[in-house]
């Protein structure tokens, strides 16, 4: 089901860009066929033998409205810039942190090639430009904005990917040391000691999972792990949680109610120490919020517990257990039936 949410997103958030896209281009609000009225002043006057020169670049702030239909005029008239001199012609290079009005600002990130990069238009119709000249009037021709949204979406999908593969590559270390661990607990009999320890504590919140069954201490050890804010270790505890819990359920494609109830422990877990990324991040300052991160956390564990048990009791969801269903084909009593008609099955 999650994996249908996220291609709905993705399809709709694409849908969303291409009628973005579609109406900037009808509308043409970049203007990208027009060169820019601008006026070009050199402070040391201009050098035609200079490969690099300051300039400023100043706009008509009531020219600049009409020509791209803006409510507004900007503030700001005048930036700082550089015009570079090549065989291909002149060309103009804002200042990297100039604060640029819209739609300037959308058209340098827009061409912009990474974070940082400076807007760049060719000097086209500069008439009278000629040595010591000190400001000449002409016109910036932009790199045509196309498919703007469209393009953000590529690469954001580009750079996500990335990410998620050097966090699978990061995340290998740590499963085979947690998992090895478990390994080297299981074969020394740790887990079974700590089965059994747990099970009286455990056992009314997991009632189809046999006693002494190892589910029930990888589901301790995850729990372990949150509270003591290992995120990285709880992960790998809570996989294989899950796969035991997997072991017992007789219809693979359906959860059951301790599969729940471990994916409900796991996501409201109790944290008594708090994740090293939120010490990293505000330091000894955390101490402060020390009993406000345990309420909470105690407070949404408590929710998922009584949430996880309440709709386990519900009909709606109790004719859909598997582990009930298994038991009335093996002619079992239905250990979860109850007296309330809203909860018992219908004859």
């Amino acid at each position: 089901m999650l994996n249908y949410i996220w291609a709905g997103l993705i399809i709709f958030s694409l849908l969303f860009a291409l009628a973005t896209d579609v109406r900037e281009l009808s509308t043409d609000r970049f203007r990208n066929d027009d060169p820019l009225p601008v006026a070009v002043e050199f402070p040391d006057g201009y050098s035609p033998d200079a490969r690099r020169q300051s300039a400023r670049i100043r706009l008509d702030p009531e020219r600049y409205r009409q020509f791209y239909d803006l409510e507004s005029a900007p503030d700001t008239a005048a930036y700082p810039a550089m015009l570079v001199q090549t065989r291909d012609g002149r060309q103009i290079r804002f200042d990297p942190d100039a604060s640029l009005p819209p739609p300037l600002s959308t058209i340098r990130d827009a061409l912009a090639g990474e974070e940082g990069d400076p807007l760049q238009g060719r000097l086209l119709e500069a008439a009278g430009l000629s040595a010591g000249a000190a400001a000449v009037r002409g016109g910036l021709d932009f790199e045509p904005v196309r498919f703007r949204k469209m393009n953000d979406i590529a690469q954001a999908a580009l750079n996500f990917a990335e990410t998620a593969a050097e966090l699978a590559l990061g995340f290998i270390g740590t499963l085979g040391l947690i998992l090895g661990l478990v390994k080297i607990g299981e074969e020394a009999g740790l887990v079974d000691a700590l089965t059994k320890a747990v099970q009286p504590l455990l056992s009314p919140l997991f009632p189809d999972v046999p006693k002494d069954h190892p589910a029930l201490a990888n589901v301790t050890l995850n729990l372990l792990a949150n509270v003591f804010g290992m995120g990285n270790a709880a992960t790998p505890l809570g996989i294989k949680a899950m796969e035991e819990l997997q072991s017992l359920n007789p219809k693979k494609e359906t959860a059951t109610n301790g599969m729940v109830m471990l994916l409900a422990l796991n996501t409201s877990s109790v944290q008594l120490v708090p994740p090293a990324l939120l010490v990293a991040l505000m330091g000894l300052q955390i101490n402060e919020l020390f009993f406000s991160i345990t309420l909470a956390t105690l407070c949404s564990s408590i929710a998922g517990i009584l949430g996880a048990l309440g709709l386990s009791k519900l009909k709606r969801y109790r004719k859909t257990d598997p582990m009930r269903l298994a038991r009335e084909e093996n002619g079992e009593p239905d250990d979860t039936a109850t007296d309330d008609p809203e909860t018992q099955d219908a004859p």
